[in-house]
């Protein structure tokens, strides 16, 4: 499975970022997402035991879900992550090495950027989607820009400040998705509480889609 089959499926373009999730609360959070609509799920690994996490995850979910990592920041990292089974990379910046071992590795890689350069540096080390973080701090205006520059076959997410408000004025804008952490999880929501907002959240996609 990977994101373009879940994407060509209808699923809400949405990444989960689970920052902050202890092990024991992993099955029960990721059945509320799932149930909830959003099947693409992110542990970043400064997070508790995060591949105890993902390994749970990848375990009860990976047939439905995209399971993966956040924060990746080496090697080691992407090397760790794909052994418990992760199957999506993201990191909040753009280190060649990491993103090209991402990609021989068979993981799908979602790198971070900021400039121009750093995204043309991603796409150059392998990647097919990248991340514009802190979104929100730039806007929408500058995701217009920067996309009139970029191949046409890399999509751009938003990630940092997105959620259930905003998530229609970044697809308008030209992003393929976005990843969604405070406004969907903090540490200590419970199931409950996260399935609410997650079906908020997907509620939100569809009327921007006309859905």
């Amino acid at each position: 499975m990977t994101l373009d089959d879940l994407l060509a499926e209808g699923v809400p373009p949405v990444v989960a970022i689970l920052r902050g999730l202890q092990p024991h609360e992993a099955p029960a959070v990721g059945a509320a997402l799932v149930d909830a609509g959003i099947r693409v799920i992110e542990v970043p690994l400064n997070s508790p035991d995060p591949l105890d996490s993902i390994a749970a995850l990848q375990s009860e979910f990976g047939g439905t879900a995209l399971i993966g990592a956040g924060t990746v920041l080496s090697v080691e990292a992407a090397e760790g992550l794909h052994g418990v089974g992760g199957r999506i990379m993201v990191t909040p910046n753009t280190d060649p090495q990491v993103i090209a071992k991402g990609v021989q590795l068979g993981l799908e890689v979602m790198p971070g950027f900021m400039t121009p350069s750093e995204a043309f540096a991603a796409i150059n080390a392998g990647a097919r989607r990248i991340k514009l973080f802190p979104a929100a701090r730039l806007g929408t205006s500058y995701v217009k820009a920067v996309k009139d520059v970029l191949p046409r076959n890399v999509g751009v997410w938003a990630v940092g400040g997105t959620d259930a408000a905003t998530i229609g004025e970044w697809l308008a804008a030209g992003c393929e998705g976005i990843g969604v952490g405070g406004a969907l999880y903090r540490p200590g929501d419970g199931a409950a509480q996260v399935g609410e907002k997650a079906r908020e959240l997907v509620t939100a996609w569809k009327a921007a889609k006309g859905g």
